[in-house]
């Protein structure tokens, strides 16, 4: 999927309150959804703004979108792109089910029963320490996780061998029931879950052995996560359809992978860019020389210019870490820095002062200038 503008897609502008995002999507998607609008362009239409609302009616995933411009082909977003069509739509995340319940209860339902009784299993959240080298270039690891599943036995149903069921009564298998309501601007009809099956559209005869009838249970499963080069400390990694199963019919949440990275010794990253301070005799930034420094792919020999300053900071361009999904990199930067020694002898104090003695005030460009501004 192309990057595409979100906040164009809902018609708002990037500093919309959630109010007004979400006020917004309620005008479009009652405007589009297919059960309202039968022409061709509306369920394209529709899935597009409702892949818009998940990010931006998410303060998480509004924040990510905003940071890096695009949910699709980064890890906040792995294993499917932000939308993922009706799956996601009804599954509860960003508000889409309480949204859609007014408006199906104005036009007192639609033909999509069985899609509204599904919701969405709750997310996963754990936590991944990382090495410096792992969130640089990137990791593979085999995890086990306890997560709720559907039941295989009875797949998902509650019932011995998948079969010991029979229809609801009350709602006639559809899982919903729809209900009289009197208000201030007159008698409307709404619907809402089956009570009694709870929104499965079926009551169970025989229950399975398996799950004791509850049609879900809870398992260590591995899984296999793959970090991509360049995350950084903070971010998440989401893994969708890997959090837990929902306890009727529906989709499973999603795992969401909290990064936390380790410190390098020597090297600092801010952004993809790293920094180091590289402490040299003063006699070396006087004289130039070259100094072996880490970097991200081994030792590099750096080469210092004869009269260099404290302070100078040299850039290695493409030295620093990989950029999320581009084969870009960031830079290294170096910041010169003249360390005197501990302690001096007399006969090096006698040539030093000779040394100093050879130079004026004048040949000092930043430390005359310095003098001058003080006599000022």
């Amino acid at each position: 999927m192309a990057n595409k503008d979100y906040y164009s897609i809902l018609g708002v502008d990037k500093n919309a309150s959630d109010d007004e995002i979400k006020s917004a999507y309620r005008r479009l998607a009652k405007k589009y959804h297919p059960d309202l609008n039968k022409t061709e362009e509306a369920a394209e239409k529709f899935k597009e703004i409702n892949e818009a609302y998940e990010v931006l009616g998410d303060s998480k995933k509004r924040a990510n979108y905003d940071q890096f411009g695009s949910v699709d082909g980064n890890p906040f977003g792995a294993g499917g792109s932000a939308g993922g069509g009706f799956g996601d739509f009804f599954g509860g995340g960003g508000g889409f089910g309480d949204i859609f319940s007014d408006i199906f209860s104005a036009f007192g339902g639609g033909s999509r029963s069985g899609a509204r009784t599904m919701v969405k299993g709750e997310d996963i959240d754990i936590n991944m320490n990382l090495t410096f080298e792992e969130a640089c270039f990137g990791v593979e690891k085999n995890i086990t996780i306890g997560k709720i599943e559907k039941c295989e036995k009875c797949n998902g149903t509650g019932a011995k061998n998948g079969s010991e069921f029979t229809t609801c009564s009350s709602c006639q298998g559809t899982g919903r029931v729809r209900f009289q309501q009197n208000t201030m601007f007159g008698t409307t009809i709404r619907e809402s879950i089956c009570p009694k099956c709870n929104g499965s559209g079926k009551i169970v005869k025989d229950k399975c052995e398996s799950c004791n009838g509850k049609g879900y249970q809870r398992v260590q499963k591995n899984v296999k996560v793959k970090v991509p080069a360049g995350i950084d400390d903070g971010q998440t990694l989401r893994l969708r359809g890997e959090g837990n199963a929902p306890t009727r019919n529906g989709i499973n949440g999603d795992l969401n992978i909290h990064i936390s990275v380790a410190q390098h010794n020597i090297l600092v990253r801010k952004g993809n860019d790293l920094y180091m301070d590289l402490y040299l005799p003063f006699t070396t930034t006087l004289l130039g020389g070259k100094i072996d420094i880490p970097t991200l792919n081994g030792n590099y020999s750096l080469s210092i210019p004869e009269l260099t300053p404290s302070g100078t900071v040299m850039r290695l361009k493409n030295r620093g870490v990989k950029i999320l999904n581009k084969e870009k990199y960031g830079d290294l930067l170096v910041t010169i820095k003249a360390e005197c020694p501990k302690s001096l002898d007399k006969d090096t104090k006698e040539k030093l002062q000779e040394i100093a003695n050879n130079y004026s005030e004048s040949d000092y460009l930043k430390f005359n200038n310095f003098l001058k501004k003080m006599k000022k």
